[in-house]
């Protein structure tokens, strides 16, 4: 459309703002040098039946790339979310904040199946479209980890030698090249590029 058309259409600033931008004209200052406050995947399931199993498997494809860039990025965050769109297009949000930040998988991915299950009858009552996890809290500044001198708390890096190892492999080799049992056989979406995470 053109510039008099948009802005017949959505106002005159707003139909002059679309029309520059459209045309790669963006007066608005670029800020470098800020990096994100949160790392996150999603996943469009379609309509249909989508067992727990399913979900599962998407929920743990989802997390185990999250963790992957957070890593990657030398990020740990505390507080898990999952998106979650039903068959109304209608969304969704459960967060839980853990006591220290993390990028384990599996602490991440324990969190992520506990708010999922959470949703279970609301999921097999109104369908879902789309599962999303998201880790936010991600803080520029290191964290000091607390001694491991109370037993009640979890070993949030217990475990870490192996993501480190996976990590390499597939560093090496490619995302593809090492899957969990359950991800065998199932065509897995490729990753949507990144932009990396300024610091």
């Amino acid at each position: 459309l053109g510039e008099r058309e948009l802005q017949s259409l959505i106002g005159p600033g707003a139909g002059r703002h679309l029309y520059a931008l459209a045309h790669n004209q963006d007066l608005r200052r670029v800020e470098v040098g800020r990096r994100r406050h949160s790392m996150g995947a999603q996943h469009a399931l379609g309509r249909g039946p989508h067992s727990p199993t399913d979900l599962d498997i998407v929920l743990l494809t989802l997390v185990d790339r999250v963790t992957r860039r957070m890593r990657g990025a030398d990020r740990t965050g505390n507080t898990v979310t999952i998106r979650l769109r039903f068959d109304d297009f209608t969304r969704s949000t459960s967060s839980h904040t853990l006591p220290q930040p993390t990028a384990h998988t599996s602490t991440v991915l324990g969190v992520a199946r506990v708010l999922l299950l959470s949703r279970s009858a609301e999921i097999a009552a109104r369908g879902i479209t789309l599962l999303g996890v998201a880790v936010n809290g991600l803080d520029d500044n290191p964290t000091q980890l607390p001694l491991p001198l109370d037993v009640a708390l979890p070993d949030f890096r217990a475990g870490v030698e192996l993501d480190d190892a996976i990590d390499a492999v597939r560093g090496k080799f490619g995302s593809s090249s090492l899957r969990r049992a359950v991800q065998v056989g199932r065509d897995e979406r490729p990753e949507m590029p990144v932009p990396p995470d300024s610091g």
